[in-house]
């Protein structure tokens, strides 16, 4: 048996959550989510708890079991509590600035860079060079702020460029006269 995959998942008080078939809604105060579970996978609400159970013993059985109660819980908090991805820009004249639905970055290209923002998505810049990505579907926010990062990611010399707030970037020395 998964070890992930037999633990129950808590329900909190404000989530709602229904299966039809094979397709699993949550809902909750920071939006809806909703995945078709794999065929050999099940689940059951009982009340404030959810069990996902597989059909059989072989291998894929054994991979989707986990995966499943791993995405379940992932939906589950993000409608209750969210979740959210930092970003912070280095260098000289690097800047980022939010209009409606698009993100627009000077990163030292000789054109800005203009992204669009998907839906249930906020991002918020902060001093021009602090982005926080906010949203209830984990996929959809790392989705995002890696597609922001790699844009112009951190190169090891002065360590200009996107990064995760809590990446750490391993320094290299420069040439040296001889």
């Amino acid at each position: 048996m998964s070890r992930i995959g037999k633990q129950p998942i808590a329900i909190p008080a404000k989530v709602k959550v229904e299966v039809k078939g094979q397709n699993v809604l949550v809902e909750g105060p920071k939006g809806k989510l909703n995945w078709a579970l794999p065929s050999r996978t099940s689940v059951k609400v009982e009340g404030t708890t959810i069990n996902v159970s597989r059909a059989g013993e072989d291998a894929q059985s054994r991979a989707l079991h986990g995966l499943s109660r791993a995405l379940i819980n992932n939906m589950v908090k993000g409608v209750s509590e969210g979740f959210v991805r930092k970003l912070e820009i280095n260098g000289v004249g690097f800047k980022a600035a939010v209009a409606g639905k698009t993100i627009t970055m000077n990163l030292g290209y000789s054109h800005p860079i203009i992204y669009g923002i998907p839906d249930q998505i906020k991002v918020t810049v902060d001093e021009n060079t602090k982005i926080t990505i906010e949203g209830p579907d984990k996929q959809m926010v790392c989705k995002v702020a890696s597609e922001l990062r790699s844009y112009y990611p951190p190169e090891p010399y002065k360590g200009k460029g996107v990064k995760y707030s809590d990446e750490k970037i391993i320094r290299k020395e420069g040439k040296t006269v001889q």
